[in-house]
This record gives C-alpha cells, structure tokens and sequence, in this order.
C-alpha cells in the first residue's frame, strides 16, 4: 500500500468501511449539505462543485461535529493514514457533488496551483505531504489522475491542458488519464500535488478529510473552529492529528 502509493500517488481499498457506520456519515453528510445550500444558493446554483469546512459549527449541530470527529479519529481511518504520514496533521475537510448545471465540465488541476506559481509548484512536489482520503458516500464514476504526477512535473500537453495555454481547455482528455470508479464504502488515498480531476455524474456524495505533514508552513491552511474541543478530544479514539492542528494555530 505505501510502496503503491508512493510510485504512483494514489491508492484505492475497496469496502474499507463499514456500511452501517458509512451510512451516520451520509445522512450527517446530507444534512450539511442542505444547510450549505440555503446560505450559498447563488453560488451552488452557478458553478458550485464542492463546500468545505465540515466540521466548523455553522452547519451541524455539537453532536453531529462529535460524531464526524469521531469518524475522523477511529482506528480504522488513521491506520491507512498513518501508513502513510506517521505523523499525520489534519487540515480539512471537502464535499464533492455534481454540477447543477449538466452541461458544467470538469477540470484538470494540481490543488496548489491555487496558491503557488509555477516555479513554485515544481518545488512543492518534492514538499512536505498533503493527501486526500476520498470516501464516496454513493456509488460514483469517480475521479480521474495522473499516475506519478505527484513527483513528476506535467508533460507539455498536460501543461497545456491545465493552464489552459494555446487554446486547450482544462476539461480536455489527457493521455495518460486514468479513471478510478469508487464505491460507497471504497476509500481513494490521493496526493494533493497530483494532477486530477472529479468526474461527474450519479448524483455523486464524497466527503475529502485532508491531512497534511505537521509542518508549520501548512498550518495556515487550517481553521481553528474546524478542531474539536479539548472535551470534545476525550472521546476520540486516536486524537494524534488534531493534536498536531491545534498545536500549531
């Protein structure tokens, strides 16, 4: 699994959780989702693929914050994280859906080529760690990367493709595109740098928990109304990762 994902930036295991427990999550899931929509409508109904901040207290009530926290910190989640960043520090937490617009195309991007410039995005491959554990709370067509990209620097064309340049779209197909389909219970380990893209359809449901290496330079990246509570951190079963977010906001 580490060896996987560190040649190729991604892994899948499939029916990794537990369905009864997957199911806590998509109502608690859904019902933020209703919430995230009635504040952001305009912006949901333009172009709006996915909300963040999961477990601030704007959307969900105490005690379905507690039960994400939960969620986050069992065994079962931080083992497969752990496996990868032995000293795992959490960063967020996303919400993928479809378009409302179904003519909307998706695109290809490397997350930190919202905050960085090229030269800049070339050094960060070889950075400290950010991954998303993607977990579909619905059947879906899932995501398409490319394989390696996360230590690899784009091809010409995937360059192109990405940025744009030279009257290429994001949404164009890439050569070296490989679609990963996910089902609920599935869990898709994926590193941030790499260069990916959603894919749409089935009425998609996907809950994204980042985790980053305790670093302080990517602590800016993290809310502090998105951690749990000193109490609430008593009733979790492996508080190591929000420990390490709280120790550097």
């Amino acid at each position: 699994m580490n060896l996987e994902y560190q040649q190729q930036g991604f892994f899948v295991s499939k029916q990794f959780f537990d369905q009864e427990i997957l199911q806590g999550i998509r109502e608690l899931a859904t019902d933020f989702h209703h919430n995230w929509i009635k504040e952001n409508y305009d912006f949901y109904q333009e172009k709006a693929v996915n909300s963040a901040y999961l477990t601030s207290p704007e959307y969900l009530s105490e005690s379905q914050r507690i039960e994400l926290f939960q969620f986050i910190a069992s065994h079962t989640l931080m083992s497969l994280v752990e496996s990868l960043l032995p000293s795992a520090m959490f960063m967020n937490t996303q919400l993928f859906f479809d378009p409302v617009n179904k003519q909307q195309k998706n695109y290809w991007h490397r997350d930190l080529q919202y905050h960085l410039n090229l030269e800049q995005q070339k050094a960060a491959l070889a950075g400290p760690e950010v991954i998303h554990v993607r977990i579909p709370l619905v059947d879906e067509p899932g995501i398409e990367l490319i394989p390696g990209s996360h230590k690899q620097w784009d091809s010409a064309e995937e360059l192109q493709v990405r940025l744009e340049q030279n009257g290429c779209k994001n949404s164009n197909n890439l050569t070296r595109g490989k679609k990963i389909e996910l089902a609920a219970g599935d869990a898709l380990v994926f590193s941030a740098n790499m260069i990916h893209r959603g894919l749409y359809g089935k009425d998609r449901l996907a809950l994204d928990i980042l985790f980053c290496a305790a670093e302080p330079e990517l602590a800016e990246f993290i809310r502090e109304d998105c951690l749990p509570s000193i109490e609430m951190m008593q009733e979790l079963e492996v508080a190591a990762a929000f420990e390490a977010s709280r120790s550097l906001k």
